[in-house]
């Protein structure tokens, strides 16, 4: 029985170590290739937001409570108005099966007349849910004030609730949704696919190293001299000016794979999470760190004092504090310094430290030098 087992644990600990190897393996590997469309986007080709504002009807009592949103009144009133019923506007309605509500969305570049797209529709009152409701014709304005879509259809909410007496659960949020095409496209954008015999590229982030390479591929792949960098972010391409070849063109194109360059080292930390995620190219020089955990502990008690039965006197109430103070260990470790991602973790693990202990020790080992890195903080 005792060989078997200690097969099985050795089973165990290769296939343990075969993993970790492959962890490193990915995390020192270098960076594969990415396509051109990944990189970047043709200047002028991008999406518009839209806004407006409607109701949602057909709640089942979750509706605002028109008492307290006046605005939700107004809607409802000059909605009635539009379709031919008049009310007086001091009659105070009470409807619990109305919301007022704000929808967005975003209108795709060559969007066309007739072209259905998804809306998003959230409470902007005191609805406790919008499932199960509709939303009536709401006209979709862009920046300019232009009306480019109308939406209406019923919202879908991924959640649930309940209440009754004094209770309520609720299952994701309720004061949310999405209508799956619920606006139609009344009012098309113009897109300019270039300019003249140009088209110019524009990476998602400024990196010069990674802007040339994809200049080498173009030129490389297409032609030389059909691409030119302007500046870190910028990409100059000549292209064929009939549309039909220039969209052709276009897609031969965004399909190159480039290999991209190394990017800043950067360490992005959320002190209300604790989460600190750090790229590839993090390294730290070595340094020594001392960490150790400060504890106060206050015990209050509360203690009677009574008089004898012959002696004059009141009985009172007396507080009694002990105050102690704990120190964890808190000796000086090296660390040394990481090449790369894998080993910087290892390094820090190393300390012992907690997500939010670990804030302050990257916060201090990049005052000090030892992290070669840009801290941001979101």
């Amino acid at each position: 029985m005792a060989p078997n087992i200690s097969k099985r644990v050795s089973g165990v600990l290769c296939r343990t170590a075969i993993l970790a190897a492959l962890a490193m393996a990915l995390l020192t590997s270098p960076a594969a290739a990415e396509r051109i469309k990944d990189l970047a986007s043709v200047q002028g080709v991008r999406s518009n937001q839209l806004v407006g504002y409607g109701l949602v009807v057909g709640l089942d009592g979750t509706g605002d409570q028109t008492t307290q949103t006046p605005f939700t009144t107004q809607s409802i009133i000059n909605m009635l108005a539009q379709l031919g019923t008049t009310l007086p506007t001091t009659q105070s309605l009470q409807l619990k099966n109305v919301a007022a509500v704000m929808v967005t969305a975003n209108l795709p570049a060559f969007a066309r007349i007739g072209q259905v797209i998804d809306i998003t529709v959230s409470s902007m009152g005191n609805a406790k849910s919008l499932r199960g409701g509709t939303l009536v014709m709401t006209p979709l304005k862009g920046s300019d004030g232009q009306i480019y879509a109308q939406a209406q259809g019923n919202v879908l909410v991924p959640g649930a609730g309940a209440a009754a007496a004094g209770s309520r659960v609720t299952v994701n949020h309720l004061l949310a949704g999405r209508i799956v095409g619920g606006a139609t496209v009344e009012r098309e954008v113009p897109t300019a696919l270039g300019q003249g015999p140009f088209v110019h590229y524009e990476m998602r982030s400024t990196d010069f190293s990674t802007t040339q390479r994809v200049v080498e591929v173009i030129n490389r792949e297409i032609g030389p001299g059909i691409a030119q960098a302007i500046d870190g972010r910028r990409i100059q391409v000549v292209a064929p000016e009939d549309a039909n070849s220039r969209v052709a063109f276009l897609g031969r194109l965004e399909s190159l794979e480039v290999r991209p360059a190394k990017g800043i080292a950067k360490v992005i930390i959320n002190p209300r999470t604790g989460s600190v995620v750090m790229n590839q190219t993090v390294t730290i020089e070595s340094c020594a760190v001392a960490h150790g955990n400060l504890s106060v502990v206050i015990n209050t008690e509360q203690k009677v004092s009574q008089p004898n039965a012959l002696a004059a006197g009141q009985t009172v109430t007396t507080t009694q504090s002990e105050i102690e103070i704990k120190q964890g260990g808190g000796s000086l470790m090296s660390v040394t310094a990481g090449a790369n991602l894998a080993e910087v973790v290892k390094a820090i693990n190393a300390l012992g430290a907690g997500p939010q202990d670990l804030l302050s020790i990257l916060q201090s080992m990049k005052a000090a030098g030892a992290l070669r890195a840009e801290l941001e903080i979101i």
